[in-house]
């Protein structure tokens, strides 16, 4: 059973940026594809980057290159930086790692964006 904990997310004013970090409890073999993905209130869980160990990515297209996605498979982390933040970007943003069948979630971390 692999953990995911994800943390740096807060309250941001538009037009900032935030760096959120997720980090493994386990090893990340080299064919785990981890992602983040996102869920604003009433809204279902949406994708919005992944990133397989060779580094390969992935985006949801409505994001238009505010989100970069990254990964430190020695550190077993994943990252997600999001640059001109946007108050339609207020999620809950959830870390995600697929392993073989299986899929792991974290417990996500709240991203505010209010002036």
């Amino acid at each position: 059973q692999v953990q995911l904990v994800e943390s740096g997310g807060g309250l941001v004013q538009p037009g900032g940026s935030l760096r959120l970090s997720c980090v493994a409890s386990d090893s990340i073999f080299s064919s785990d594809v981890m992602g983040w993905y996102r869920q604003a209130p009433g809204n279902q869980r949406d994708l919005v980057a992944t990133i397989t160990s060779g580094g390969r990515t992935n985006y949801a297209d409505f994001l238009k290159g505010r989100f970069t996605i990254s990964r430190d498979n020695a550190k077993n982390t994943v990252y997600l930086q999001i640059d001109s933040l946007k108050p339609e970007d207020t999620a809950v943003y959830y870390c995600h790692l697929r392993r073989g069948l299986r899929n792991y979630w974290g417990q996500g971390t709240q991203v505010t964006v209010s002036s």
